[in-house]
């Protein structure tokens, strides 16, 4: 437990430079002067409000949320774990949205023409609501690698995308997590990006057979750290949180 306090200090050797050579749609997309500090809105700061009635009794459910003639094909997993503040308190009625491949790879989307099939029963996106202990959970199907051209054969590990939101529209987070055991993470340009094995490995989530439903699901843990110097690395504040 570190000592209480509002910030922490970044550790700037944990997360990446904000131009990456190897990862190449990196290059024409970072920035390459120093920053600009601008005040946020009153509106930015304050709303739109995200109303909490407005969740699905299936949002936290990837498995039957799109199901239309059966269940998604693919290995049937639960993702759980905490949000956590630098001091290792909970982070109640946060939002978190999530998004992903289907088992074989292949995003729901219009601009991804990898060759896999499109799951007609697996939608990929879903969300939920940290509860008083910043607790959440969903079911999901364990996602596929799929190719990216950074490079020749080029394989992006499993992912599973994570979206955070605070109080305010502008106060969002984005970050990955990846399974343990894939082998793709170590040779992906973008995880390699991250400059810190230590804080990679913090975006690897293990294998939790206490989670586990017997016959049903596999059941893997991930915490999210908001701020401080052992954050969750996200991909929308490279410079620090």
């Amino acid at each position: 437990m570190e000592p209480k306090g509002e910030y922490y200090q970044l550790d700037r050797l944990l997360h990446p430079p904000a131009l990456a050579p190897n990862y190449k749609t990196d290059v024409t997309r970072s920035y390459k002067y120093a920053l600009l500090s601008l005040q946020n809105s009153l509106s930015e700061m304050t709303g739109p409000v995200f109303g909490h009635n407005e969740l699905g009794p299936l949002d936290n459910d990837l498995i039957r949320n799109y199901a239309k003639d059966g269940d998604p094909i693919g290995q049937r997993i639960i993702v759980h774990g905490r949000v956590l503040d630098e001091n290792g308190r909970p982070v109640p009625n946060t939002l978190l949205e999530f998004w992903q491949a289907n088992a074989g790879g292949r995003y729901r989307h219009e601009k991804d023409t990898y060759l896999a099939p499109i799951d007609p029963n697996f939608g990929g996106c879903g969300r939920t609501l940290t509860n008083e202990d910043g607790y959440y959970f969903f079911r999901t199907i364990k996602s596929g690698s799929y190719p990216r051209r950074n490079f020749v054969n080029n394989w992006r590990p499993a992912d599973i995308h994570f979206s955070i939101f605070g109080p305010a529209f502008a106060q969002r987070l984005i970050a990955q997590m990846y399974f343990e055991g894939d082998p793709l993470i170590w040779s992906c340009p973008i995880v390699r990006a991250i400059p810190d094995d230590e804080a990679i490995r913090a975006l690897i989530v293990p294998l939790d057979m206490n989670a586990t439903v017997p016959l049903d699901c596999r059941a893997y843990k991930f915490d999210i750290v908001l701020r401080g110097r052992r954050s969750t690395m996200f991909e929308n504040r490279l410079e620090g949180n």
